[in-house]
């Protein structure tokens, strides 16, 4: 692998923003809850990254991305919230006058859980909430079967455009409201609560644990960065970025394009749930809301706001959209009198980004990191209208611009 310059830049630049935090929030400059918000940043971006991929190079836009994202953190939240109420149901027999046995504690810590859905019984898709290892295996395995499975449906039948993104924006909404029905086995609306609290580091403040998840989310997104930027300086790049700009030709070529799609479905969808495992610990609850469709579209919003086709652009855009999101709805801006009324960023900040998409779609179609190759020098060579390729009838520099 060819490690480009803007990798470098990127990398360097993670690492520096990481050390940077750690630094800032040793020395008490920096809140606990700051730290929080760059962590989960940064998961949102590698969410990103998984968007960019299969929208950017393959041209296939998903809308239920986020789906996948929230499954990943429902998967290490049934473990975190199962491991904490085990700690306290054990703690709270250990005075009783007899030991408890399994079936005690395990009653016990179901009525824990599902009392507030009117429930005693630990659903059986808790099987495997007492294995973090397992439970592990299942933040891959169960958003990966599930983009398996509709993927296959969907480019089996040839599903493409306006249409595939319908059905997985379909696809996201029926499962969020399936989640919020109480017998989901999910304790619907309410979702899971007190995942920031790890069990057996009781001990560790949050300001260390803020801290530590930070420098695992910083390294899961350097990593899928230098993997994703492999992939797509390989053949396997070359051919999904083919099936985007001609599908019919590369299908003519002898490709199986639906054998592509499919892994690159499957791909980003494990990665979108890693980035989901990350996230949730750090935000300390999820519920079905986090499936809403309209987590997608803000997830598409990103990649288009920072650049699609760019795997950095798909990064500056989550950041950028990211933190400002936290700055404008957490009461931090001042409101605006403008005389005939007050503007409450709170309540138009959405209107706000929705503009600015509308504007970077008008006036900047590659983004923010359009603006940065334009600055760096990064575009396409001055070939003086010779041709691209060896016959006659290649296309000419204006053309491939176009």
């Amino acid at each position: 692998m060819r490690i480009t310059r803007a990798t470098y830049v990127f990398l360097i630049s993670l690492i520096c923003l990481t050390l940077a935090a750690t630094v800032l929030a040793q020395a008490g400059l920096m809140s606990t809850s700051f730290v929080k918000t760059l962590g989960k940043t940064l998961c949102l971006c590698i969410a990103a990254l998984a968007m960019d991929l299969i929208w950017g190079y393959a041209g296939i836009l998903s809308l239920g991305h986020m789906a996948f994202f929230a499954l990943g953190g429902y998967m290490i939240g049934m473990w975190l919230m199962y491991a904490r109420t085990a700690e306290i149901v054990v703690a709270s027999l250990a005075n009783s006058p007899l030991p408890a046995t399994a079936a005690e504690l395990q009653q016990g810590i179901a009525s824990q859980i599902f009392g507030v859905v009117g429930a005693s019984d630990l659903p059986a898709i808790w099987g495997f909430a007492h294995s973090l290892p397992l439970q592990l295996l299942l933040v891959v395995a169960v958003p990966g079967l599930l983009a398996l499975v509709f993927g296959w449906l969907a480019f089996r039948a040839r599903v493409t455009g306006v249409y595939l993104s319908i059905l997985t924006q379909a696809m996201t909404l029926a499962l969020a409201l399936y989640l919020f029905q109480n017998d989901s086995g999910l304790r619907g609306n309410n979702g899971l609560s007190g995942l920031q609290n790890l069990p057996g580091l009781e001990a560790v403040g949050q300001d260390r644990l803020s801290l530590w998840f930070l420098w695992a989310s910083a390294l899961g997104l350097g990593l899928c960065y230098l993997g994703l930027a492999w992939i797509v300086s390989g053949k396997f790049g070359s051919v999904i970025r083919a099936i985007r700009d001609d599908e019919a030709r590369v299908r003519f070529l002898g490709y199986s394009v639906e054998s592509y799609k499919l892994v690159l479905f499957a791909l980003t969808a494990v990665i979108a749930a890693l980035a989901g495992a990350l996230y949730y610990p750090q935000a300390g609850i999820i519920n079905p809301a986090e499936l809403a469709p309209m987590a997608s579209i803000y997830l598409a919003v990103w990649v288009a706001i920072g650049g699609r086709g760019r795997l950095y652009g798909a990064v500056i855009g989550a950041a950028l959209v990211s933190l400002l999101s936290s700055w404008f709805t957490g009461g931090r801006v001042p409101s605006l009198p403008l005389g005939f009324g007050t503007l409450n960023w709170v309540d138009w900040w959405q209107v706000l980004l929705g503009l600015a998409f509308v504007g970077v779609t008008l006036f900047a179609p590659k983004g923010i990191g359009g603006l940065f190759d334009r600055l760096a020098g990064l575009g396409r060579p001055d070939r003086k209208g010779a041709p691209l390729g060896p016959d006659a009838g290649a296309l000419q520099e204006r053309e491939a611009v176009e």
